[in-house]
């Protein structure tokens, strides 16, 4: 039957595709992909406290990946949020929370199980989107193009057919069958966002499963390759490619497109891991020289774990005690790496360079 955006895809293929799908130029794009990724993991090794990448990383990938369903929230307001365990934000950057939560836990349960199931992709979209809905049970679902008001695509329909797709998906996700493992992922993330399994979040656990995969798979230590910047970058080709595999088969193109994004991905995020490094280097080189009284290694790694620092992220890391750290930050914001602003009932304290960085490009320290 062929295929029509108006009626339920209910004889989407499973994996693998029946069509040649390595082909030669698909096998030397993943050589150079490959290649950028292993930097990345290498260079991840390098790092003597992987949280320094996780937070502020996952924390711009959260943002970016929502950003993609126009959940949009200011670096600021999920920064501020995140410090602060603000209980009263508005409900995008809660959304944007949410997307963190999720990704960590996929990340430990991974780890954990040394498998991806269907159950772990299940809680990754309740911890996303915190409601039971679950695999959709109810007919009615269909992705219109929101400028025109047309159908584009209507996924399948009854949850014992999604659930035996998803069924696919795993065990082609957990069986070792030959296939470089770059050239699975696109297979995986087309398939998934082609299933469209739950009646929201697919999109952001889709993006999740993405990197959780290269964890699984053992292509990365740590969740910190994410695509999401590279889909905005790219939208219109990646929506245009997402459709052209399902009406005509083009395997090739889209496989070359999302080996092209882990590439240009890990070649940014390296890029980006260096100036964090960088930029850690000098500020320990500029506490130590400005003010030996308060310097420590720990110290200064602290206010690299996320933006925004406070209080109690000293004490709580036994660097000092309380009315001892007020004054370590107060010095901090004297000094120009910090600027101090009051949120709720509490002063937080921005690392001012740090930002700088995610929003502009590395600074230089004076």
């Amino acid at each position: 039957m062929p295929f029509s955006p108006n009626k339920p895809y209910n004889d989407l293929p499973k994996l693998p595709p029946s069509v040649v799908f390595e082909t030669a130029k698909v096998l030397k794009k993943a050589v150079s992909a490959n290649k950028a990724l292993a930097e990345l993991k290498g260079m991840t090794r390098l790092i003597p406290h992987p949280t320094l990448l996780l937070n502020t990383l996952t924390l711009e990938e959260a943002r970016d990946s929502s950003e993609i369903e126009n959940i949009v929230t200011t670096r600021d307001k999920l920064y501020r949020a995140l410090a602060s365990n603000l209980k009263s934000v508005d409900p995008a950057t809660k959304e944007v929370l949410r997307y963190r939560e999720a990704l960590w836990y996929g990340f430990d349960v991974v780890k954990k199980r040394k498998l991806i199931t269907t159950n772990i992709i299940l809680d990754i979209q309740k911890t996303l989107i915190h409601n039971n809905a679950g695999v959709r049970k109810l007919p009615g679902t269909q992705l219109v193009n929101d400028a025109a008001g047309k159908v584009r695509y209507t996924p399948p329909e009854g949850e014992k057919l999604i659930r035996d797709l998803l069924s696919n998906v795993e065990k082609f996700l957990n069986t070792e069958n030959g296939i470089d493992p770059l050239v699975r992922l696109a297979l995986l993330h087309y398939q998934f966002e082609a299933i469209h399994p739950f009646y929201d979040g697919n999109g952001r656990t889709g993006r999740i499963l993405n990197v959780l995969y290269l964890v699984h798979a053992g292509l990365l230590d740590l969740p910190i390759l994410y695509m999401s910047r590279y889909i905005i970058q790219h939208r219109n080709a990646y929506y245009k490619l997402l459709r052209s595999v399902t009406t005509d088969e083009t395997w090739e193109e889209w496989i070359l497109f999302m080996l092209d994004a882990v590439e240009q991905t890990s070649l940014d995020t390296i890029e980006k891991v260096n100036k964090i490094r960088g930029l850690l280097d000098a500020t320990i080189e500029k506490v130590k020289k400005e003010l030996p009284s308060i310097y420590t290694k720990e110290l200064v790694e602290l206010l690299f774990e996320q933006p925004y620092c406070k209080v109690n992220f000293l004490v709580d890391a036994e660097i000092v005690e309380r009315k001892t750290a007020a004054k370590y930050l107060d010095l901090l914001v004297e000094n120009g790496l910090l600027k101090k602003q009051a949120v709720g009932k509490e002063s937080v304290y921005l690392n001012v360079p740090l930002y700088s960085l995610f929003s502009k490009g590395a600074p230089k320290l004076k």
